[in-house]
């Protein structure tokens, strides 16, 4: 009997992780999306993603913690998380954004930033980091 409870509790276990490595991976894709999926400048989207990968290496979180985090990338300012989620998931290049989300960076086209803004706006903190690249309207910083 508890070789069966031990089993269940392991199968539950892994189908909890899969759920939220599947979580976590959607909301990559849907912030890639929202934060580059209109620009076509080669790797716009990998470049984002190696963002969310080096702030969640360095600080010890999920994808979606990172992503999710208050104030730290502005297409989640003040949104509902499934409405978002949906719409971004209607976007083009949601199958690129997916592939992405899935796999460790392939690619280091940011020189290992964990930080970006678009090149209309100036944050308070951009003075004390170092610009790595500008990819598109994005300017990286590590």
């Amino acid at each position: 009997m508890k070789k069966i409870l031990l089993i269940i509790l392991l199968a539950m276990l892994g189908f909890v992780c899969f759920v939220q490595a599947d979580y976590d991976q959607t909301i990559v894709a849907a912030t890639l999306i929202m934060e580059a999926g209109g620009e076509y400048h080669e790797g716009s989207l990998d470049a984002v993603y190696e963002v969310i990968y080096n702030r969640a290496i360095k600080k010890n979180q999920s994808f979606s913690e990172v992503c999710l985090a208050p104030k730290q990338f502005s297409c989640w300012n003040g949104k509902d998380i499934m409405s978002a989620v949906e719409k971004a998931s209607q976007h083009p290049r949601w199958n690129e954004a997916m592939k992405i989300a899935y796999e460790d960076p392939k690619t280091n086209y940011t020189m290992g930033a964990d930080h970006y803004h678009a090149d209309y706006v100036r944050p308070y903190w951009a003075d004390s980091l170092t610009p790595t690249v500008k990819i598109g309207l994005h300017i990286f910083y590590k």
